[in-house]
Order: C-alpha cells, then structure tokens, then sequence
C-alpha cells in the first residue's frame, strides 16, 4: 500500500513538473496578473529621487484603488513636500484591449488638469521619478508577445524569465525581460531594453511581504543605467479590501483633492 501510496505521489509531482514546465510565456503573465490582490487597495508611497552624484529627494504619496469587474480605477495624492503637495494622478485602466486607458494630472500651483496621452504615457516619465505614466497603470496583457526563454535561481528562488515585446513600436522600450518568483508570482526583477537592444533600465524588487494573506510589493527600485538616476518607492500602511467611495475615482475629486 506504501509503495502504491509513493508511485502515485510520484506520478503527480511529474504531472505537476510537466504542467509547469509547459507554461508559454503568456500564461505565466496571465497568472501574474490573476494574483489575488483585494477588490480595493490603500498605501502610503515614499519615493527617493536620487541622481548620479549621490544627491536625493524625498517624496510622500496616498494611493487608492478599486477594481470594477476586470477594470482598474488608481487616485494618487501627494502629500509631502509642499511644492508637490496636492498633486493628484487619476487612471482608469481598462482590460480591453484597444480601448486606451485614461490618465489626468492635476497640479495645483497651475489649478488645471492634464489629460495624459496614449502617446505621452509610452514615453513620459512620472513627476520626475524613473517611471513612465504607463508604468503607474497596468498593461493588457496582449499589448505585449509573451516568450519562456528560461527557468533559474534568483536571490534564492525559482523564477521563471519572461521577455515581452511590445506590440506597439511607440513604447519607450524595444524589449523587458522579467524574472518571476514561482512560488508568490511576483517580479523580483525586470529589465528594459531601449531601441538599439541597450539595456535603458532596471527595475529590482527587493522587499516582498504577505499582507493580509496577500502577496505584496514592499520596496522596489527603478534604475535609469544609462543616465545612473535612479528611483526608490518604499510601500507602507497597505490595507486591502477596504471602504472606498467610488466618488474618490473622478476628475472633480482630484481638482478637490483630499
């Protein structure tokens, strides 16, 4: 009866080897973006812009979240310091694919809104930071050709590495590469090739916490190699599935502010 027991454990770890080793790149984006991570979401961003020469700036940010069926409405607020205080991003992201997402900068100083363009999102940078607009929201996952090249080790973990080309020839990057953590389905690390096949930056995640039995980004650092300024956010207070008014999602909130 133990042998029997053993032999059929054994098939299914194999099945299970096999399955896993058959994933196509896609399904592994597919399962990243499936992550359970709440309905709503809540957290205080602290970002350091730092520049070549070692020197920095602080920033402090409030950011909210609620999905809506397979749609993904963000407020950010920033709080700290005073020059940027007030300063709200809205972004409507939507799962399907061809309908654009809709992003709107609010600066306070000027009192007037900005619609961010498809084309400014690809291609701008975030308030100074080492992000795109793009970056802030979340991608389709077809904007993108999925491609396996490999399974390794990193910093102690199985990853699976991902490359994704982007569909449209107008992203800031040609390729990213990506290593995924298989046991939370987290990136640790991604690297972003520009036109001429360079590597342009590098995003590393060293920080990764269970929160609420939900697997959450901690600490993350976006690295422009090619001009050494580089971007630190540190994510804290996270709360998930809490109470948010659907109201806090709309133009007129962020003119208001908080």
């Amino acid at each position: 009866m133990k042998k029997a027991l053993f032999i059929l454990a054994a098939c299914m770890m194999a099945t299970f080897g096999a399955n896993a080793q058959n994933l196509t790149g896609r399904e592994i984006i597919q399962k990243v973006k499936d992550r359970p991570d709440g309905d709503t979401r809540y957290g205080e961003m602290e970002l350091t812009l730092i520049k070549k020469n070692g020197s920095s700036r602080q920033r402090k940010v409030s950011s909210w979240a609620m999905d809506e069926g397979k749609d993904t409405k963000k407020m950010m607020f920033f709080t700290y310091p005073g020059d940027v205080k007030g300063t709200g991003f809205l972004t409507w992201d939507y799962d399907q694919i061809g309908k654009e997402d809709a992003k709107w900068l609010y600066l306070p100083a000027m009192k007037k809104t900005r619609r961010i363009s498809g084309s400014s999102s690809k291609t701008d940078y975030f308030m100074g930071t080492d992000f795109t607009y793009d970056d802030m929201g979340s991608r389709h996952i077809d904007e993108d050709k999925h491609t396996l090249l490999r399974e390794e080790m990193k910093d102690g973990h199985k990853c699976w590495v991902v490359e994704s080309v982007p569909v449209d020839k107008h992203e800031i990057y040609s390729r990213k590469v990506t290593w995924i953590r298989q046991d939370c389905l987290v990136a640790v690390c991604a690297e972003y090739y520009d036109k001429l096949n360079k590597l342009h930056r590098l995003l590393t995640i060293s920080e990764i916490k269970k929160i609420q039995d939900f697997w959450t980004i901690c600490k993350m650092e976006m690295k422009n190699v090619q001009t050494g300024h580089s971007t630190v956010i540190e994510v804290k207070n996270t709360q998930y599935d809490v109470k948010i008014d659907k109201d806090l999602f709309t133009v007129a909130k962020l003119e208001k502010g908080l």
